[in-house]
């Protein structure tokens, strides 16, 4: 699967064609979509590290780690990688001001929030959430991490409003691991995939326009996220295993 994908990204990269004036546009716009996510730092400092991990990200560099970062803008290593990995600040207005974008900028009243956990292969034992659980994009049980995102689709386009990293039970009976990686005391009691979606739902679903929630067969494989889904009013285009069992609810249940 992953030679297929190398193979095929190939492909698409070869297709890729760019008007040099469209890249001289690319930081200035950039720092434009930003402007207002980083005033919410409030502070300078935090501000100019919040620009360069961005750009890091997107840059060509290799290995998108803090030190290869700091390296290709100039920054010192040290403050901003206790920006990303120790300074206390709070992500929930920076993931306010992207859902109220995209219900200004995408919203539809027959919008779809879709539903999706995605693995991300990843080595060790010190990233927080690592451990040896299905990974789809390897196409099998290999360490990775798990995250279950929310996204937003309309007739004016698509794009990610929220996303929860997934901690297995292991790493929520550890609290010395859970201490060294830095996760909040808050988001240490052990909630499946379906829960974090759930919670996503109640924070985003009641403001962003929307008459479905969709999802692959990992989603719609449990009863009582459907139950649940339909308990809240929801409508569902949920994916199923090929093997689930159907049945008449207005008949007697077989033997």
């Amino acid at each position: 699967m992953e030679a297929r994908y190398a193979f095929r990204k190939s492909q698409l990269l070869d297709e890729c064609q760019m008007a040099p004036e469209m890249f001289e546009q690319v930081i200035p716009r950039l720092y434009t979509f930003m402007k207002p996510f980083v005033r919410l730092f409030q502070g300078q400092a935090a501000d100019q590290h919040a620009k360069t991990s961005v750009c890091g990200l997107l840059s060509n560099v290799e290995r998108k780690n803090i030190a290869a970062m700091a390296s290709r803008f100039g920054p010192s290593r040290l403050p901003l990688q206790s920006f990303i990995g120790w300074d206390e600040w709070d992500d929930a207005p920076v993931r306010e001001e992207l859902r109220s974008q995209v219900k200004t900028h995408l919203g539809q009243g027959d919008g779809v929030l879709v539903c999706d956990p995605s693995g991300f292969p990843k080595s060790g034992r010190e990233s927080v959430g690592v451990a040896r659980q299905w990974c789809g994009r390897l196409g099998k049980v290999d360490n990775c991490q798990v995250a279950i995102s929310l996204g937003y689709v309309s007739r004016k386009g698509h794009t990610l409003v929220d996303t929860r990293l997934y901690l297995p039970k292991e790493w929520t009976k550890e609290k010395t691991r859970l201490d060294k990686a830095g996760v909040p005391k808050a988001s240490r009691a052990y909630r499946t995939r379906h829960q974090l979606a759930l919670e996503m739902l109640e924070h985003h679903g009641a403001s962003l326009p929307h008459r479905w929630i969709a999802g692959d067969d990992e989603m719609g494989r449990p009863y009582w996220f459907r139950r649940r889904l339909e308990a809240l009013g929801e409508r569902d285009m949920l994916a199923v295993p090929a093997n689930t069992s159907m049945r008449d609810v207005e008949v007697e249940p077989p033997a």
